[in-house]
């Protein structure tokens, strides 16, 4: 089981609710929901990983690697694993956003940034962040480190944002402009594109851009052999995105 972010009650609500914290989220209503469906299952319980998103506060990177320690789910930003045959790596940042949280915000290929985004390092961040540390990084440079030397004939990857120009990066900004300048409505990562173009693993899954399917009509598509996948969704229901790593071209939707 995948999880891809965005995972979190809204940060800046909690800010302002003392029954509504990340960590309570995390302690309370997530570890107790999979420890309980553990328990049910038993030894058929899934190995499960998972990613924080743009909207979830870094804060509760701690919590959830505890919670991890128990066997309910493995944290794997920023990690490369084995699995059985395959190859599962995860990568949580995204391009400059509007949005003040930048925890998990990178810039992309350049310093670039899209007319109406805030440049990460002008934004705020749940956890000290050096400002010269974020100003320097890029999800190119940072794919680069991740990935050296990896085998990708088996891989699947476990990203928060979904590459550039495709199906799964549309987002609603239509004839809307900032300072005169057209709004580019396709927000994904060029480097997550570029990345993928280059490496082909099996399987790529991506979240992020809510209304992306709905104003698509598609959550799925390819990039080379690559099959992208989205279970990103707009409404109150869960997107459910289920597939065999053995045939992802047969892969189904439903909302629950």
């Amino acid at each position: 089981m995948f999880l891809g972010g965005d995972l979190l009650p809204p940060f800046i609500e909690s800010l302002h609710r003392e029954d509504s914290t990340g960590s309570d989220f995390v302690n309370g209503f997530l570890k107790d929901g999979f420890s309980e469906l553990k328990r049910k299952l038993n030894d058929q319980y899934p190995s499960v990983f998972l990613i924080l998103g743009n909207d979830d506060p870094k804060t509760e990177e701690e919590s959830l690697e505890q919670a991890g320690k128990n066997g309910l789910w493995t944290h794997i930003h920023g990690r490369v694993l084995s699995f059985g045959q395959y190859t599962i790596a995860g990568y949580a940042c995204v391009p400059p956003t509007p949005f003040k949280l930048k925890d998990w915000e990178r810039y992309d290929v350049s310093r670039f940034v899209d007319p109406g985004c805030i440049p990460p390092e002008e934004g705020s961040f749940s956890v000290p962040t050096p400002t010269r540390e974020i100003s320097r990084q890029t999800i190119q440079n940072d794919l680069e480190k991740l990935t050296n030397g990896m085998d990708f004939s088996n891989a699947v990857f476990l990203f928060h944002s979904p590459p550039y120009d495709t199906v799964l990066d549309r987002a609603a900004l239509d004839g809307r402009m900032v300072d005169h300048a057209p709004l580019d409505v396709h927000v994904g990562s060029i480097a997550i594109k570029r990345f993928l173009e280059r490496t082909q693993p099996i399987v790529s899954m991506h979240g992020h851009v809510h209304e992306s399917a709905e104003l698509t009509g598609s959550w799925k598509g390819q990039i080379g052999r690559t099959h992208i996948l989205g279970a990103a969704h707009s409404g109150p229901e869960l997107a459910l995105v289920g597939f065999t790593l053995e045939n992802p071209g047969d892969a189904t939707r439903e909302l629950l």
